[in-house]
């Protein structure tokens, strides 16, 4: 599947809504992105730019079992193999940008805020934020990659590298590990990072 230039700016400024477990099901990971690119409106599926490597470092850690084809679209099968494991996906800012750049500091930290309050409602284990630039602005403070010092509520915090192909210093692999360790950190995998 592909699309033209003309095609993916029409979807600026659509939304993706949250992938996350329903009923009974409880939220264990909650990854966050810093906001929906594009190809992810045009298919309603996170981090689905044929470059973005997100999805192949899941599978690399283990965090899914089975390749997700993210350029066609997420299949309902995918979603709800998601959800059965505890794990949802979100955004800081809802609107579908070309690049993150596009946003302003007051769109990510109401994102902030809008975050904040989804985590004190569904009460995941572990929130992963992808990209310590977005998590420093949405949130008015100093971090490092890796677990934060401080929880929400009773969510433990990490900040993990973004998986763009445009933050080109991370690879699949340096990538599995740092989602690895906030997925083994939930519970959503076991044992030791693969190696």
């Amino acid at each position: 599947m592909g699309f033209t230039r003309d095609q993916l700016e029409s979807f600026r400024d659509v939304e993706v809504p949250d992938l996350l477990p329903t009923g009974d099901q409880p939220l264990l990971l909650l990854f966050v992105g810093i906001n929906p690119g594009l190809w992810t409106a045009a298919t309603q599926t996170h981090f689905a730019h044929p470059g973005n490597r997100f999805w192949p470092a899941l599978l690399r850690a283990g965090v899914v079992t089975h390749p997700v084809d993210q350029a066609a679209g997420m299949t309902e099968d995918d979603r709800d193999a998601l959800r059965r494991r505890g794990i949802g996906i979100t955004n800081l800012a809802a609107r579908a940008t070309a690049r993150a750049d596009e946003l302003t500091p007051e769109e990510l930290r109401r994102g902030g805020e809008r975050l904040r309050a989804l985590v004190a409602e569904r009460r995941p284990r572990v929130v992963a934020v992808a990209g310590v630039t977005a998590y420093r602005t949405a949130f008015d403070r100093r971090a490092a990659a890796g677990e934060q010092p401080a929880r929400w509520g009773a969510s433990r915090v990490f900040v993990v590298p973004n998986p763009s192909g445009l933050n080109a210093h991370e690879t699949v692999d340096t990538l599995a590990t740092a989602y690895g360790e906030a997925a083994r950190a939930a519970g959503v995998v076991d044992g030791p990072p693969p190696g």
